[in-house]
């Protein structure tokens, strides 16, 4: 999993200072849309404290924020009917790949998908020939500002934590779905400053790759990742920190 989360925690530190600045404000504003219709108030939707709580730690302006819950939960006119859309397929080398959509125009996200694909060697696969390879979960991210693992672990093992993975930089906190409210809440309780808490899927089974495949995934979910449509990439492959140095090198 090293590797994979490695590759994770390089991808998220970069998305903060990228030229995709602005694709990541759309896609945090989206979600802070959709959230905010089942109501407007962060202290009664644990989804729409979360989405807001990951704009602001993007420092996505609080004027922006404020819109989108308006839009969403119909105080302003102009929201969009946002749909969630999961496609499955294969990259390079045989890797799974959930492809997490969120869009106005489901015709124009498939056709987003299926090029950056087909461009890329990979290909869209039957619906539910992919999904059974993932499990989804609750993802806490934890700056590690001189916290240990056993910090956080003690913090949120009662509230229902799984796992605690040392990500280099931060610590990523595992959980059922059902616990990850619970998993933030204990985390503020013991003062300890999260980065997001949102729902994920981790693979259950994972495909090595050599430095030539992972290149060529990677090309791949960075074209996937460059679709306006496209929300979150979640692929089951597996690449070692040797293979990560050479290619952030």
């Amino acid at each position: 999993m090293s590797g994979h989360s490695k590759w994770a925690t390089t991808k998220h530190k970069k998305a903060a200072l990228d030229a995709k600045r602005g694709k990541l404000f759309a896609g945090l504003i989206k979600n802070i849309e959709v959230a905010a219709r089942n109501g407007a108030d962060p202290a009664g939707n644990p989804t729409l404290f979360d989405a807001i709580q990951k704009a602001k730690k993007n420092s996505v302006p609080n004027d922006n924020i404020d819109r989108a819950v308006k839009r969403g939960s119909g105080q302003e006119a102009g929201g969009a009917d946002w749909q969630t859309i999961m496609y499955e397929g294969y990259g390079p080398n045989g890797v799974a790949l959930l492809i997490e959509c969120l869009t106005d125009n489901r015709n124009r996200a498939a056709s987003e998908v299926r090029t950056a694909l087909t461009r890329n060697g990979g290909n869209l696969a039957d619906p539910g020939s992919v999904a059974y390879l993932f499990n989804r979960k609750g993802q806490v991210m934890v700056p590690k500002a001189g916290l240990s693992e056993d910090d956080v672990l003690t913090a949120v093992l009662d509230a229902g934590a799984e796992e605690c993975n040392d990500l280099g930089e931060s610590y990523e906190v595992i959980s059922d779905p059902a616990d990850l409210i619970p998993v933030r809440q204990a985390l503020q309780a013991a003062g300890i400053d999260y980065e997001s808490a949102e729902s994920t899927f981790v693979p259950s089974m994972q495909v090595p790759l050599e430095e030539d495949g992972a290149r060529k995934v990677f090309k791949l979910i960075d074209a996937l990742d460059d679709c306006d449509d496209v929300q979150n990439v979640f692929a089951n492959f597996d690449v070692s920190d040797d293979i990560m140095e050479k290619l952030d090198a």
